[in-house]
């Protein structure tokens, strides 16, 4: 997905979706998605638009991902993916990345079922809400925000809970994973977090710049995990040893949580992510005041 204009003069429509979408080709042919205010009000195939009046580019790599988008895009108003298009770039703003492209079908999916829900009276509530509030604070907030541009746009108001999937959207998206290994990737975190406040036996703050680069650690560690990708990794046993040496206490902490990930969830964590593990353990205790530096 590219927001960049091209070379291009103007643009050739191919298709009208709506007022403010049609589909045209790049110049290696591919189809793309173009939005702009009333791009394609009165227009047929064949008629030129000029790059000036074109807001944003889609064009997505795949060209599966793209026919879905192309095929989302009929079943529902576009003003859905409007909407899509203001979240995720308003997440890309406070967080400071692209997010992946698939985003851009996996919300507007989402938004388009959370209002057919609400329409329906259909309650879905969300059983991970806290720990979305607790882990992904930033992507929350993203969320919470996104409630009221839909309300803005789309005249209906959507429930907190609602809030915190749009964040799972936005986590997935920065991490460019599968959106069914959210669920259980919050949940992992969630017993890291546990087994990390019972080893040391105190409440970790979670207003510290250490403890958000904890959880940014779980979340790619887990991706890891998830995927098997740990396993791949070369390992390195000098700094191994040196850290089990220099941090012994975070290190037995780092076995407790693998042994605990092995019960709960049939989780491997090879030797080289045990070694980071510790690390990002030891500044985080260390900044509890639970150890001391050496």
């Amino acid at each position: 997905m590219t927001a960049s204009m091209e070379n291009h003069a103007t643009y050739r429509v191919v298709r009208v979706i709506g007022n403010n979408f049609v589909c045209s080709q790049d110049s290696n042919g591919q189809e793309i998605i173009l939005r702009g205010l009333g791009i394609g009000f009165k227009k047929a195939p064949g008629d030129l638009i000029p790059a000036a009046r074109i807001e944003k580019v889609y064009a997505l790599r795949d060209p599966k991902q793209s026919d879905r988008l192309l095929q989302l895009m009929t079943d529902v108003p576009t003003e859905y993916l409007d909407v899509s298009t203001h979240i995720i770039e308003s997440a890309e703003r406070v967080l400071g990345r692209r997010l992946s492209e698939n985003v851009y079908i996996t919300l507007t999916d989402h938004i388009s079922f959370a209002i057919e829900r609400l329409r329906n009276n259909i309650q879905y509530p969300n059983h991970l809400l806290w720990e979305i509030k607790t882990f992904y604070s930033q992507e929350y907030e993203i969320g919470r925000q996104a409630l009221d541009v839909i309300e803005s746009v789309l005249n209906y108001r959507l429930p907190e809970d609602e809030a915190g999937f749009i964040a799972l959207h936005i986590v997935n998206a920065e991490l460019d994973g599968r959106m069914s290994d959210m669920v259980p990737l919050t949940e992992l975190i969630r017993e890291i977090v546990s087994v990390v406040q019972n080893y040391y036996g105190a409440t970790i703050n979670e207003h510290t710049m250490d403890y958000e680069r904890f959880i940014v650690h779980l979340k790619f560690l887990g991706q890891r995990l998830f995927r098997m990708q740990g396993n791949a990794e070369q390992e390195d046993t000098d700094l191994q040893n040196m850290i089990v040496q220099h941090y012994e206490q975070d290190y037995r902490c780092a076995q407790k949580i693998g042994e605990h990930l092995h019960q709960v969830f049939g989780i491997h964590i090879p030797n080289s992510e045990m070694t980071f593990l510790t690390v990002h353990i030891h500044r985080l205790s260390l900044s509890m005041g639970l150890t001391t530096e050496e």
